[in-house]
């Protein structure tokens, strides 16, 4: 028989071993985890964690991706996890890093492999919160009517490149104002476009709200009415825009309502978030809802399509409604991101119609990362594509040599020729080459671009663009002067990374 100390040694060891036990675990990395962040911690992380040993399993909810985890390194004290997910026809890698601090979980991720960790801190919520939702099957494909808009490519702005995720009501409000002080309303710049973060969460009908940032949508949308302007604004197909807020996935015809009971004229439909859930080639039927929800609001909202080009989006983006779409990756501010894009879009000028543009990417024009020359050849460029120009500096603050650019009425008056056809390549020699646009009253808009740094001399020959003779009226449109043309060709200088924009008539 033990004795009595004997017997109350053995029950504080067994209490020991079970408060240990207890605290192990406390200190294990399974739950769910979720950090927020953004305009009232609106952008929300999900760490659906499960620990075994020294594996971790899970998923990661970050912004508008969702990673499985495939690999797994450490334990509470320091972990290391890599996530996967299939991105079209590309796999999208993710590594996280990060430890228990008491009831916390620091975690981060590195921008560059031997970057600084950007440590964010996660807390425990209820399992099932920031699940990511089931998939809901692509209609049935079937033709959206025209909604009759944008006969000439669309001309405004949008916050995006210049303001990101700093774009709010003030500053909309003083862009409405900077746009028709400049004079560029009267150029023909007509929409403001909201871009991504001005997403709240949705009320208990399902209605999506605007964040505090956006205290009064259909308030701002009269301000921008009352200036003579059109409001357009922004979503994604996907449970999460690119910026991680609330998308429109599953609420197509609800979000749509309220955009016209709010007064927007023009909506940004953006891939992101669509990519967890939808291939690429479902893409074409994954368009049609909102396409069909704007019409059916009986409200005009142009509908842009922003989808990067993928699966040939030209061919089928009229059937869902689409009044452009997008054909490139997103454009930078710079010399080689603007050429590559622009000078790549020659293909795709059979596809260009009234009601219906190819969309190489908004405008950089004045956001000061290249010369006036480089943002001369940008608008020349655009003009030719009949594509829309959509400013993306902040107009309130624009030199008189940025205003010259866009607001160059015969240059816009080749980007809005009523006959809408693209112009295309006729020519290249080296870093030299030449676009024409047929233009109505059968005139021609010619471009002389130069890609190298240094000027060229640049000669056109008549016969080879389509004219049987000599024009009779001959205008550079950079230098708002006539020019004299004799014989079968034409030659004129070209500075480095410029342009000389010409229209030829008889």
């Amino acid at each position: 028989m033990l004795s009595g100390v004997s017997m109350k040694s053995r029950w504080l060891h067994l209490l020991l071993l079970v408060l240990l036990a207890g605290l192990c675990s406390a200190a294990d990395l399974s739950g769910n985890w979720m950090v927020s962040s953004g305009t009232d911690g609106l952008v929300r992380s999900y760490f659906n964690l499960k620990q075994e040993g020294a594996r971790i399993t899970g998923t990661i909810r970050a912004t508008q991706f969702y990673y499985t985890i495939t690999e797994s390194t450490g334990d509470t004290d320091g972990f290391k996890v890599t996530g996967t997910m299939q991105d079209g026809k590309n796999q999208r890698r993710v590594v996280y890093e990060g430890k228990l601090v008491g009831e916390e979980l620091h975690i981060g991720t590195r921008r560059r492999f031997d970057g600084p960790l950007s440590e964010l801190v996660a807390h425990r919520v209820p399992a099932g919160e920031g699940a990511y939702p089931a998939r809901v099957p692509p209609p049935a494909l079937h033709k959206v009517p025209d909604n009759g808009l944008a006969k000439t490519p669309p001309m405004g702005w949008n916050s995006w490149n210049k303001f990101a995720s700093r774009v709010d009501d003030a500053t909309v409000r003083e862009i409405a104002d900077a746009m028709v002080s400049s004079g560029m309303k009267d150029a023909g710049y007509v929409y403001i476009n909201i871009d991504d973060t001005w997403e709240g969460d949705r009320d208990a009908q399902g209605n999506i709200q605007t964040n505090k940032k956006f205290p009064d949508m259909k308030a701002l949308a009269a301000y921008v009415h009352s200036k003579g302007l059109k409001l357009g604004i922004y979503s994604s197909p996907g449970p999460n825009t690119c910026a991680g807020y609330e998308g429109s996935y599953g609420h197509e015809q609800q979000d749509a309502r309220t955009y016209a009971a709010w007064g927007i004229d023009y909506l940004k439909y953006d891939w992101c978030g669509a990519r967890n859930l939808y291939t690429n080639e479902e893409m074409h039927a994954v368009y049609q809802p909102m396409g069909e929800a704007l019409l059916a609001t009986g409200r005009p909202i142009v509908y842009s399509l922003c989808q990067y080009g993928l699966s040939d989006v030209w061919k089928w983006g009229p059937e869902v409604g689409g009044n452009l779409w997008r054909t490139t990756g997103d454009i930078r501010d710079s010399w080689d991101s603007m050429a590559r894009i622009g000078f790549g879009q020659d293909e795709l000028a059979p596809w260009a119609r009234p009601g219906h543009w190819n969309d190489p990417d908004m405008l950089e024009i004045g956001n000061g990362a290249m010369t006036d020359t480089e943002y001369k050849v940008h608008m020349s460029l655009w003009s030719i594509l009949a594509a829309p120009l959509i400013a993306g500096n902040d107009l309130r603050s624009m030199t008189p040599s940025i205003k010259e650019v866009l607001m160059n009425r015969e240059v816009i008056a080749i980007d809005q020729d009523r006959e809408g056809k693209q112009g295309k390549r006729v020519s290249k020699s080296g870093d030299q080459e030449i676009w024409v646009r047929p233009l109505s009253g059968g005139a021609l808009a010619l471009g002389l671009f130069n890609r190298s740094a240094e000027s060229a001399t640049m000669t056109v020959t008549w016969a080879d663009i389509g004219l049987k003779k000599t024009p009779r009226h001959l205008r550079d449109l950079w230098a708002h002067s006539n020019v004299e043309a004799h014989g079968p060709t034409y030659s004129t200088t070209v500075p480095g990374h410029g342009v000389v924009l010409l229209r030829a008539g008889q």
